[in-house]
């Protein structure tokens, strides 16, 4: 591999872990527009949350809810795992719970419950991403579970 090749490969590298930062960002820095950055327009998010519709556009209703219930919600990177065009992440969301979510109402617990995502990415944005968040975990934490 020559060193040009090198170089492409690690600018690659970098403007995609920039776009799965951003994903996270737009939940830390409270600003759902940060998802436009972070994934094509036809990102595939696999499983959607009850309600959510497709795209960015489906997301941001969702991080808004997010950050009614979790003012201070941050999501910490522990672990990410890259190739060219896949990244794999172990992270962890924290914040205290001040907003209804799923219905239970708020607790002023402070939690922490952790994520699992893959993500795929064209080199720039993110394209599809399947994931797996601790609810349990987190139901757990608040002492309550949804209503079914």
């Amino acid at each position: 591999m020559t060193s040009n090749a090198v170089n492409q490969d690690d600018s690659r590298l970098a403007r995609e872990r920039r776009a799965v930062q951003r994903l996270y960002d737009a939940f830390s820095l409270h600003d759902p527009d940060l998802i436009d950055q972070a994934v094509t327009p036809d990102w595939d998010d696999i499983p959607l949350a009850p309600g959510q519709g497709p795209g960015p556009a489906g997301m941001k209703p969702v991080i808004r809810s997010v950050i009614a219930a979790f003012p201070d919600v941050r999501i910490v990177v522990h672990d990410m795992v890259q190739a060219p065009g896949r990244i794999a992440v172990r992270g962890e969301i924290t914040g205290t719970h001040e907003g209804a979510l799923f219905g239970i109402a708020p607790t002023g617990k402070a939690v922490r419950f952790r994520i699992h995502e893959f993500h795929a990415l064209d080199g720039e944005r993110i394209t599809t991403t399947w994931h797996m968040e601790d609810w349990y975990g987190l139901f757990l934490q608040l002492g309550q579970f949804p209503a079914i």
